[in-house]
């Protein structure tokens, strides 16, 4: 089996942290040789760092990343992403709206895949959220290619080289760090596999991905990236010439 670190970005998860570290370990038990929980909390303004020091007083695997304060939903995933130190990195919300025994469907797939990206069959969000969701994934595509169908779905596993290789590339900290890494990953030559994942609505905390400026900073990343794309792509051109 491989070695995992699990990392769960949270902001103001404070109710959600203790029964999710509680409902992945099993999971990681049944699905890793060795493993770890990375909590990254993004500047919280409730006790999500305390409640997970009182978790790290009774499991050592469990370690926290804190951010003095909120820098953004990407910012978050790429400081896990970059702390983690086990072979494969799974990454998952804070908001415990995953399934994660679902971890043990993804396991298998790791002989023929680099990564192993779900998708939420059906989302069990808002309507307006769902709606943006999909409208967000489809500019993506248009802008970008196609990467995978659900291009926010917070249930990933994929190869840490893949992060080791990429991060200094990679620029979004906002919603647009999703499809700026699988981007770049998809560039590389990296290997994707999807699957259905079950999605719960959220039973405790709340969203902020419908903030004005989470919105208005996601779409000046994505217009950064499109034309960084391009500069690049043209510099390649000219040196190939």
């Amino acid at each position: 089996m491989p070695s995992i670190s699990l990392v769960l970005p949270a902001y103001n998860e404070a109710d959600n942290i203790e029964p999710l570290i509680a409902e992945a370990v099993p999971a990681l038990e049944a699905n890793a040789e060795d493993y770890e929980i990375i909590v990254v909390d993004d500047g919280s303004k409730d006790d999500t760092a305390a409640v997970t020091r009182r978790v790290m007083e009774t499991n050592p695997r469990v370690r926290l990343v804190q951010h003095p304060k909120n820098q953004g939903f990407g910012a978050a995933v790429f400081s896990g992403f970059t702390h983690a130190v086990k072979d494969w990195i799974f990454y998952t919300d804070a908001d415990r709206q995953f399934v994660l025994s679902e971890l043990a469907r993804f396991v298998p797939l790791m002989d023929q895949a680099d990564l192993i990206a779900g998708y939420r069959a059906p989302r069990r969000d808002p309507p307006l959220r769902v709606l943006y969701g999909k409208g967000w994934s489809l500019l993506c595509t248009l802008l970008f290619g196609y990467t995978v169908r659900d291009v926010d779905c917070g249930f990933k596993l994929f190869r840490r080289e893949i992060i080791e290789r990429l991060a200094s590339q990679i620029q979004s900290r906002g919603a647009t760090f999703s499809i700026e890494w699988l981007v770049r990953a998809k560039r590389a030559g990296y290997r994707f596999v999807e699957l259905p994942v079950t999605h719960r609505p959220r039973v405790a905390g709340s969203q902020t991905g419908a903030n004005l400026k989470v919105i208005g900073r996601a779409f000046r990343e994505l217009v950064r990236f499109r034309l960084q794309l391009w500069r690049e792509g043209a510099v390649q051109k000219e040196m190939r010439s």
